[in-house]
């Protein structure tokens, strides 16, 4: 137990300074206007450990007219000012990698295992993008007018405002924050309710990191001002960039709010990713990479498999040895030792998971492991597992595309003969080739249709989406 202010948390930390609870704006702590502030719940025992600032729409502006000013100062570095910050920014976090990961158990459930790894991808984007903000550059053209010379500028587009989600609150936030931070462009971060403490600790790093104050900006809020808090944002003349990570439903309602002003978005909106594996796979491997991208995270993760289509020649033995490699999951608190399946990081995610099998039970699916059921407390029991959010992990079979758990997105482990013909064909953003793992700080990351629009990460792509382009043309007078 360690004490900081008025708050006593759960764990410790090497550096006490990390453990800040109040929004982070022009590189200070601030409360809400209001005064009020909302709890932060550990998911693995269901207790409160902490509060943070519950801002409205009045706190909106002072974050915005800071990362405006600092936007003044901050858009006017050279490229190697910035990369040079934002290297110091990557050395920070890798030193406080274990006080981060004990952060991310207490706000998002997921085992310690799972931490370290979310940040240890999570630095891929800030070592990618400091390479990335050296790299941004114009170009010249051939006019086809005689005595005529054309060229292109890219200039950082303004104030970027980030709406990022829980599930991975730490690579999301630094997914987006390094392209916008690479381009010259200054951000205000919404965390959400459930995970604020780890993208304050990530302001508080970009300050010791030299950025200036209100270059990052994070702005915390509760689950019922969300939504006014991120219309605010949205709609602010000064923010120039919206980019979100979350559902299609809450996406398209962004999408309109950014389309009133002609203002950029990029929505990474995720979705229901099927795994396909065909007779002559290699079952060690494709149940390997399965159990893997399934059950991460509790399965809360916008590329988590969650139907699995397997050749009828290799049907029975795949269920049967996916049966077996799921039934030897350990289920804990995500701090305890040998962990490797934690809770779902809010009870809402648990009454979904309950509808979704139920709505597969009545619609002919059968269940062959687990009982689709949250976890509850046997009477007397002191068990942490019992009183945090926690599902049996369930395995259902005969699953139609008629029933709630049926969407798109594709992954598959197949031989190349057939996998390139698949790869072309499919409709999706993102495909994973004999990989669960598909995402990569050097590939762009985003989805297709209703999955998203634009792109993170990745070489150009994910930079440019907080550049503009500006052209101009120059006439010269031809010399005899």
């Amino acid at each position: 137990m360690s004490k900081t202010g008025l708050t006593t948390i759960p764990f410790t930390l090497a550096d006490d300074s990390l453990a800040q609870f109040d929004s982070f704006v022009n590189g200070k702590p601030v409360t809400a206007q209001s005064g009020k502030r909302f709890d932060v719940v550990d998911p693995g025992s269901g207790h409160i450990w902490t509060s943070c600032p519950d801002s409205t729409d009045v706190d909106v502006n002072g974050a915005v007219e800071s990362s405006y000013e600092a936007f003044k100062i901050y858009s006017k570095w050279t490229p190697r000012q910035r990369a040079e910050c934002l290297s110091r920014w990557h050395h920070l976090i890798v030193a406080a990698r274990d006080d981060l990961a004990k952060i991310l158990v207490y706000e998002t459930g997921k085992p310690l295992a799972e931490a370290y790894g979310e940040i240890d991808y999570a630095t891929t984007f800030t070592w990618w993008f400091i390479g990335e903000a050296e790299r941004i550059q114009g170009s010249t053209i051939t006019s086809a007018v005689a005595g005529r010379r054309g060229f292109t500028i890219k200039q950082p587009v303004g104030v970027a405002a980030a709406l990022v989600p829980w599930n991975f609150p730490i690579a999301l936030t630094l997914r987006k924050a390094s392209a916008a931070l690479a381009a010259g462009c200054t951000m205000i971060v919404k965390p959400s309710p459930e995970t604020p403490v780890s993208a304050i600790s990530l302001a508080h790093l970009a300050i010791r990191a030299g950025f200036p104050p209100g270059a990052l900006n994070v702005l915390t809020t509760s689950l019922e001002n969300t939504p006014v808090v991120a219309e605010s944002l949205c709609l602010h003349p000064l923010v120039k960039k919206v980019t979100f990570t979350g559902s299609t439903r809450v996406g398209k309602i962004i999408s309109g709010l950014c389309a009133r002003n002609l203002k950029k978005c990029t929505l990474e909106l995720g979705g229901n990713c099927p795994f396909i594996v065909f007779d002559d796979a290699n079952l060690d491997h494709a149940l390997g990479q399965l159990t893997a991208l399934k059950w991460r995270h509790a399965g809360q993760a916008c590329v988590s498999a969650n139907r699995v289509y397997i050749q009828r020649g290799i049907y029975d033995k795949f269920i049967a040895d996916l049966i077996q490699k799921t039934s030897i999951l350990k289920i804990g608190h995500g701090i305890s030792e040998g962990t490797t399946l934690g809770p779902v990081t809010t009870e809402r995610g648990l009454d979904k998971a309950e509808e979704l099998v139920q709505d597969a039970l009545t619609k002919g699916a059968k269940m062959v492991l687990g009982t689709g059921q949250r976890l509850k407390s046997s009477a007397g029991s002191e068990s942490p597992i019992l009183t945090g959010y926690f599902m049996e992990p369930t395995i259902l079979v005969d699953v139609t595309d008629d029933m709630l758990m049926s969407r798109e997105e594709i992954f598959a482990p197949v031989n190349v003969d057939r996998l390139w013909r698949m790869f072309e064909k499919l409709e999706a953003g993102m495909v994973g080739l004999n990989t669960g793992n598909n995402s990569a700080a050097e590939t762009p990351f985003g989805g297709i249709k209703e999955s998203g629009s634009g792109k993170e990460s990745g070489k150009d792509v994910a930079v440019d989406e907080f550049l503009i382009t500006k052209s101009g043309t120059l006439t010269v007078e031809e010399q005899s």
